[in-house]
């Protein structure tokens, strides 16, 4: 039984099979990703934001395949405070100022509805798309240095590589799959990254510290042997974590509507992936680079004898 005693797998012994399987899936995510990009939204592409209000609950499906039968393609179209009012998302207008575009919607949603009112229009330039871009890409590189670097002062470089190698797979498979799958890409999506870097470095860490205890106590067993003790010992903990965080983020998958869709869904991919990383990507990595009990022995003090 999984937690009434200490499971024993042998997760390393199938460490080749399972990075021969994570090197398949990251290149058809880096193929996806260099050959069809990322579905970004108006947040990095630019676009126009528009909030309407209604007399009663707004129709959000109503209002989609309105404004994509008057020609505006790709409109994102979600609830914003109460159920009366509409955010409406579209993609740069580059035929129509301003005005045009704010008349044209007007007069679209009220042909249906007359009693629509426009409560506020705004209009994202694609040059704040691409700050926005570049500074969520550089956020993400600035948390994946201090990263490596806390891990290296805390244990050694060999388990900050694993960690980083944990990190970039995760990102990467969380980007491959909005790229393959095609959902809108977000700054919300983005925030879901990061948050799911946490998530996996929380994971590998406890791990890691397990590792490092039973390299101390665990004096005639192999580095395998004993990093698949540290493992089995906290498969349990990893379990329970992983599936609660779970059921939470699919109860706002499911529940939450499009405003936080993105964003659970993001989560749900990089708890995932993370679960598995922090096992068969940054413990299976670490013994890769030959880590031994030697290396997580604190350093010898020599003691100097006192002269007479």
């Amino acid at each position: 039984m999984l937690f009434g005693k200490t499971p024993s797998f042998n997760f390393m012994g199938g460490r080749r099979i399972a990075l021969a399987c994570s090197a398949v899936v990251i290149v058809i995510s880096l193929g996806s990703i260099f050959t069809r990009g990322l579905n970004f939204g108006i947040d990095f592409t630019g676009g126009v934001l528009l909030e309407v209000e209604y007399t009663g609950a707004a129709d959000l499906a109503g209002i989609r395949s309105t404004l994509v039968e008057a020609g505006f393609e790709t409109p994102l179209v979600q609830n914003f405070g109460t159920v009366n009012d509409a955010l409406i998302r579209l993609p740069p207008q580059e035929e129509q100022d301003g005005g045009d575009i704010r008349d044209s919607v007007l007069g679209v949603l009220q042909a249906t509805d007359p009693t629509v009112e426009l409560r506020r229009i705004e209009f994202v330039g694609p040059q704040v798309g691409a700050d926005l871009a570049e500074q969520g890409s550089l956020a993400m590189l600035i948390a994946l240095i201090l990263i490596f670097v806390y891990v290296m002062l805390r244990f050694r470089w060999k388990f900050a590589v694993g960690t980083i190698a944990a990190l970039a797979h995760d990102v990467t498979l969380v980007f491959g799959f909005f790229s393959i799958f095609g959902f809108g890409f977000d700054l919300t999506i983005v925030a879901a990254v990061l948050a799911t870097i946490g998530y996996s470095l929380n994971d590998t860490i406890v791990v890691f510290d397990r590792i490092r205890e039973n390299f101390r106590l665990m004096r005639r067993g192999t580095a395998a042997e004993i990093i698949n003790a540290s493992i089995n010992q906290m498969l349990a903990r990893t379990l329970i974590t992983s599936l609660t965080t779970l059921l939470v983020l699919t109860s706002l998958y499911l529940l939450g509507g499009e405003t936080v869709s993105g964003f659970a869904l993001a989560l749900i991919v990089g708890v995932v992936v993370g679960t598995y990383s922090s096992i068969y990507v940054a413990s299976a990595s670490a013994l890769a680079l030959d880590v031994r009990p030697v290396d997580l022995m604190p350093p010898k003090r020599e003691e100097i004898d006192e002269l007479p």
